[in-house]
């Protein structure tokens, strides 16, 4: 199977049910918490954006400029992510019961496969995803 150099697609169980689990998608200081700093509001349309510190090797100056582009209470979250230089990319969050928990699905979209710049991203990023902030995630149900 070839690997898809267009996107990160990645799954995990979490131990809370999806209420639970929107509230760390969708309640900026929960965010802020296992993501990056935000203004975050959960209505279609609100523009935000997260700031983080800058990555030289990828040009990402620290701004990621945002904007929810579908919300479906529980179920579904999707956001625009920019750089306004180098990434025009969707991020998708869907969650799924599954026995007494959540299974989160996440859909990070759209680079560019013939951009060494933005597969640097990619791998960088769908690491990240995995090992810090789904990690992270869990952590602050576990808390709540």
């Amino acid at each position: 199977m070839s690997e898809d150099l267009r996107s990160i697609r990645l799954d995990q169980f979490i131990t809370h049910p999806p209420a639970k689990v929107w509230r760390a998608l969708t309640e900026p200081e929960l965010v802020a918490r296992w993501l990056m700093p935000n203004d975050f509001s959960p209505e279609v349309g609100h523009r935000f954006t997260f700031t983080t510190t800058p990555v030289k090797q990828t040009g990402f100056e620290g701004t990621v400029y945002c904007e929810v582009l579908e919300l479906e209470p529980e179920k579904l979250l999707k956001i625009s992510w920019s750089d306004r230089k180098n990434a025009d990319w969707t991020v998708t969050w869907r969650l799924e019961p599954e026995g007494t928990g959540t299974r989160l699905f996440l859909d990070h979209e759209g680079f560019d496969p013939d951009d060494a710049t933005q597969q640097m991203s990619r791998k960088i990023m769908g690491g990240g995803w995995r090992s810090m902030h789904f990690a992270a995630i869990g952590k602050i149900l576990d808390e709540l």
